[in-house]
């Protein structure tokens, strides 16, 4: 797995909104075991550009070309810190693949009739919570329940400056994607994840899980990453 004649070794994991990098555990846990160098970034989700410095640092810290993953909302920070020339792929796992000029609040503002609506509180100070009672069903519906209800009693605040940020630049559009798409989603429907992805040009898998699938199927999405590793050196060379 080498690009330009560097191994391809490290990965770096970034959260969506509402949760922390603790999520991450099990998929980490597999890549560690398999040799691979993973950091996961504890991104504020204050701002996108916040997040992306954030990323950035962490994808600085790398020795060497990195692959870049992210969850929900951290598909629109990877899409950003993506142009970092140490990233040599992406990897989306339900998540939100922008469009220059796009945000996550652009994406969502006219959801398909039928579509499921995620349980979002009216914003407190600036910040978002989901509704801790429907959080499980809507989350994390195939995780342990004690997990889901510790997610939704832990949850992060998503500001508005992080839902409202703008792409610059995606890099999906000159750096090789992959993309997870979980057929249960309640948060991210299934058809706008295929449609994200296929504009994207992405390679895509469907996995049957919640929009918490890296939680519930940790194998699954540490697949998709290590297959991601291996198509990104073989693209380089």
């Amino acid at each position: 797995m080498k690009q330009n004649g560097i191994a391809v070794k490290n990965i770096v994991l970034v959260r969506g909104g509402f949760v922390d990098g603790s999520g991450w555990e099990g998929v980490y846990k597999t890549l560690k075991r398999d040799g691979y160098t993973v950091a996961i970034v504890q991104n504020p989700t204050i701002s996108l550009a916040d997040d992306v410095a954030v990323t950035k640092r962490t994808i600085a810290n790398q020795d060497g070309p990195v692959i870049l993953v992210g969850h929900s909302y951290g598909g629109a920070v990877i899409t950003e810190a993506g142009n970092d020339p140490k990233v040599a792929g992406l990897v989306y796992v339900a998540a939100f693949a922008p469009d220059k000029g796009e945000s996550v609040s652009s994406l969502i503002k006219d959801p398909p009739p039928g579509a499921p609506v995620p349980p979002i509180l009216p914003p407190q100070d600036g910040y978002l919570f989901l509704d801790k009672a429907k959080f499980p069903a809507s989350f994390a519906a195939d995780v342990e329940p004690e997990t889901a209800a510790f997610m939704a009693d832990s949850q992060v605040p998503w500001g508005l400056d992080a839902l409202n940020g703008a792409i610059s630049e995606p890099a999906w559009k000159t750096k090789p994607s992959w993309y997870l798409v979980s057929t249960d989603d309640k948060m991210i429907p299934p058809d706008a994840q295929r449609a994200m992805s296929k504009r994207a040009g992405a390679t895509v898998i469907e996995v049957e899980g919640s929009h918490a699938v890296y939680v519930s199927q940790p194998h699954a999405v540490a697949a998709l990453i290590e297959t991601a590793m291996k198509g990104a050196a073989a693209k380089a060379a």
